[in-house]
């Protein structure tokens, strides 16, 4: 066991290395928290009290773990949730440090201190749920505009079949019925409901009967009805590290406190998230093709990712964000149709596949927890559109959503394969692009010790959106990378974008 041992990290002002390390907390080894917890919960209060100021650098969290005698990831997961809730920042090439303003300043929660009069970021008098959502970002970028080389998470837009679309538009507003242009039910229009249940099962092995289908409007609110539903604040989550950032702020957004639990070529690693936190309560997870990295989570670890959601009495939030774009074979089964004993909750989204502003997403959940979910949706906007989903079901009825899907499967994987020719002419020595056997971009890998935000940050000033690895925490390898979106832009834009990434790279 550890021994009792604390350590300080010092400094005033904009303080440029940091400090010597003793005393900002004490590790008890007899104490049923974890170490990672007890880490967050002695700098908060340090931050809290003054004790670390405004704008003080921190050392780094190789240096913490190697004098208070824990992992770095045990460190790593404390510095996380203090970034995530706004206590600490993170400063390109220089490190870590207290951020000058934290949420409780703006709350005036410190004992005996007056908040500096000042609107804080999102409005006066939040709650401080609200306030650490107004602090948490959720993506990399706002999609301002039209899409361009290399943004990720966007369909070829140009590609969809809107002459259908405008068609079945049409046959709906023609003549809707009354059910159409009233309130319908929460849970979402049964036509659609069924056409998703019966496309999931031969699509993705998914187990669900069609009063198991929530319609949700994306999959962000998905996300976030899990959290409220499934978690009291304070409850303990693991989420992919690096992860989708939408996640983390709607887990963040639900009062979770976040364990970040690496990844490797295997995907989660469940070890690592049980010597954490063996009795979270929820697990998020990519499972088919991992948000940002792309590895595909094997066989032998869905099984023990289930396994432990039994023995822990957990949740495990199934995000199959972009399952259907596989270029190697049938897309693999999902998550939910190994679990046996209704742990698993399943997310989807026709952002994707479809196009973005059409919002509408779904949840398959186990049937107990139907009534308590249709309820929640009630609650947040009562319910999505009823005539886009009357369009959607006569859309996939049709068998257009399956035939659109397939094309976007070729198309996407012919633009995959110009963008990894066109790196392998252009950037050998700069950026490392190999092919993936799934999804809708790339991860280019920097040479180890270069800065990936630095790197996005040149190519964004020419041009080229290729957000940073480190934008969504840590890998595992430590080796910086670039996501690299094809899915948007043709094949002259994607020739031009390697280009210029070459040019901000050198």
């Amino acid at each position: 066991m550890y021994s009792d041992q604390t350590i300080k990290i010092g400094g005033s002002g904009v303080a440029k290395r940091a400090a010597e390390v003793p005393a900002w907390v004490v590790l008890d080894p007899s104490s049923g928290t974890p170490y990672y917890r007890q880490l967050y919960e002695g700098m908060r209060a340090e931050i809290l009290s003054g004790r670390l100021p405004a704008r003080a650098r921190l050392p780094s969290t190789r240096a913490v773990a190697a004098e208070v005698g824990v992992s770095r990831t045990t460190v790593v997961a404390a510095f996380d949730q203090l970034l995530a809730e706004g206590y600490l920042e993170g400063k390109t090439g220089s490190g870590t440090y207290v951020a000058p303003s934290i949420p409780d300043d703006l709350l005036g929660v410190r004992g005996g201190t007056r908040p500096e009069v000042r609107p804080p970021r999102g409005g006066r008098g939040l709650s401080r749920r609200g306030a650490v959502m107004a602090a948490t970002p959720t993506s990399a970028a706002r999609d301002r505009g039209s899409p361009r080389a290399f943004r990720p998470g966007v369909p070829a837009l140009e590609a969809f079949p809107f002459g259908v679309w405008r068609r079945l538009m049409g046959q709906v507003w023609r003549r809707p019925s009354a059910a159409l242009l009233g309130y319908g039910d929460p849970a979402g229009y049964g036509p659609l409901r069924r056409e998703i249940s019966d496309h999931l099962g031969p699509a993705r092995a998914v187990r669900c009967e069609p009063g198991q289908v929530i319609v949700v409007s994306g999959s962000q609110q998905a996300l976030d009805l899990c959290a409220r539903v499934l978690l009291d604040p304070g409850d303990t989550a693991w989420v992919e590290e690096p992860g989708y950032r939408g996640a983390r702020a709607a887990l963040l957004g639900a009062g979770a406190t976040l364990v970040p639990v690496p990844v490797d070529s295997e995907g989660l690693d469940v070890a690592a998230g049980t010597g954490l936190a063996p009795g979270a309560r929820l697990a998020c997870v990519t499972p088919s093709h991992q948000y940002p990295l792309g590895v595909t989570m094997s066989l032998a670890r869905r099984l023990e990712l289930l396994r432990w959601a039994g023995r822990a009495s957990a949740w495990v939030l199934e995000d199959d964000y972009d399952s259907e774009y596989r270029y190697s074979g049938r897309p693999l089964e999902a998550l939910q149709g190994l679990d046996t004993e209704g742990r698993v909750i399943y997310v989807g989204t026709f952002s994707k596949v479809l196009f973005p502003s059409l919002r509408l997403g779904y949840l398959v959940v186990p049937p107990d927890l139907v009534d308590a979910f249709t309820a929640a949706r009630e609650l947040s906007d009562r319910q999505a559109p009823a005539l886009d989903q009357a369009v959607l079901a006569r859309f996939m009825a049709g068998g257009h959503f399956a035939r659109h899907v397939r094309r976007m499967r070729s198309l996407y994987a012919e633009r995959q394969a110009i963008l990894v020719e066109e790196a392998g002419r252009h950037l050998p020595g700069l950026l490392d692009v190999p092919p993936a056997g799934a999804g809708m971009h790339l991860v280019g890998r920097l040479p180890v010790g270069e800065d990936d935000r630095e790197a996005s940050h040149r190519a964004a000033e020419r041009g080229v959106e290729a957000p940073p690895v480190s934008l969504y925490g840590t890998p595992r390898e430590g080796r910086g990378g670039l996501l690299l979106g094809y899915a948007a832009v043709g094949e002259a834009e994607i020739r031009q974008g390697v280009r210029r990434l070459a040019e901000a790279l050198e």
